[in-house]
């Protein structure tokens, strides 16, 4: 099993979530994060004054999917969030040792 770590732009949440279902994939976590990276945020004016923002808001998405589903979702994932602009984020796949559904005490691959 792995898990899949998507940091993607607000915006393009609700096609991933969308991207993701038409897989079967229906559990995961998101959280509203911030932050940058080559971007390195950006200057705006308000009121006249020049301010920077270092840290801009994303969306962090988490899902556990099976080895075998994991090529599928991240291509899911990478079309549904691309704009092809600077700042659309990035996909972090690490390994997962061990599931546990609480309910149930089901473990692996029956908890996901």
């Amino acid at each position: 099993m792995k898990k899949i770590e998507a940091i993607i732009k607000p915006f393009k949440l609700e096609d991933v979530k969308d991207a993701l279902t038409s897989m079967d994939i229906t559990g995961m976590t998101v959280s509203e994060v911030k932050g940058y990276g080559r971007q390195q945020g950006h200057s705006e004016l308000y009121r006249g004054a020049e301010y920077v923002v270092d840290f801009l808001p994303k969306i962090k998405i988490d899902i556990i999917v099976k080895d075998e589903d994991v090529d599928t979702a991240l291509q899911a994932i990478i079309k549904a969030a691309r704009t092809g602009k600077i700042g659309d984020g990035k996909i972090f796949v690490s390994s997962i040792e061990r599931v546990v559904r609480i309910r149930t005490s089901e473990e692996d691959e029956e908890a996901i």
